[in-house]
């Protein structure tokens, strides 16, 4: 029957089979003689691969309930730029339908604590990694301008900048993947739409059993780097490495 067929396929490509699939186009993308435009269209795809499976995996879930259940992960941060890795994580994590509340310590670093289900949360962990391997490689690339007031300043501005372009570029794959699966319905005859709001809304519900009262919170620069950090972030790859399992109070927004 073509809804079983489905299924089987949808069930077949584990997390570790999809991270092969994008390697593999990352390869392509990073391979001398690859034109910009064609790095572009092959980290995109890797993107939009990265988002199908998201959809595929929630419609799965909608047939299957044990096959993704919803969970929560404590992550640590280190410094330097804590709170700058923190933005990130929140804003991959928001993106790709989880939820993060940034939990108070009182040593250095930040500690942010991921709702989801399952396949989201390991989403999130993929991209994490690899943007935040590629952010600091590009820091390190990237010297502040002489006319620069304050090198530091300018560095957290680029980091941001950076952070808000890769946001952007996976937000963009997310909702073109929920578009193209829009005339989908799950087994019991929801819409892609409503399963993917059903699934926002336990999440919601879970998270505000654990936390019931939060605050949002903003990051803030002064520095002049964003619009270069920007630039660079639009060039990143996006999926390529997996991140170890960390050992993870204002709602980040």
């Amino acid at each position: 029957m073509p809804g079983e067929h489905e299924e089987e396929s949808v069930s077949s490509e584990t997390p570790d089979a999809l991270l092969d699939r994008v390697r593999k186009l990352l390869v392509k993308a990073e391979a001398d003689g690859v034109t910009q435009a064609e790095a572009q269209a092959l980290t995109g795809k890797a993107a939009e691969l990265m988002a199908k499976y998201g959809i595929d995996r929630a419609l799965l879930a909608a047939r299957r309930p044990e096959t993704d259940r919803p969970g929560d992960r404590v992550i640590d941060i280190g410094n330097p730029w804590a709170r700058v890795q923190a933005h990130l994580l929140c804003g991959l994590a928001a993106t790709l339908r989880c939820q993060c509340v940034i939990l108070p310590r009182t040593g250095p670093g930040s500690r942010i604590h991921v709702f989801g289900f399952a396949s989201d949360i390991e989403r999130t962990d993929v991209l994490y990694t690899s943007v935040l391997i590629q952010m600091w490689q590009g820091l390190a690339a990237t010297q502040p301008p002489v006319w620069a007031q304050s090198p530091r300043a300018w560095r957290r501005s680029w980091l941001l900048g950076f952070a808000t372009a890769v946001v952007a570029r996976v937000r963009a794959a997310e909702e073109g993947a929920a578009q193209r699966a829009a005339d989908g319905a799950a087994g019991d005859g929801r819409s892609t739409a409503l399963v993917l709001a059903d699934r926002a809304e336990i999440i919601e519900r879970t998270l505000r059993q654990a936390y019931p009262v939060t605050r949002r919170s903003r990051v803030t620069y002064s520095g002049s780097g964003y619009g270069s950090g920007y630039a660079q972030g639009q060039r990143a790859d996006i999926g390529t490495a997996r991140l170890g399992r960390p050992s993870g109070r204002a709602l980040t927004g």
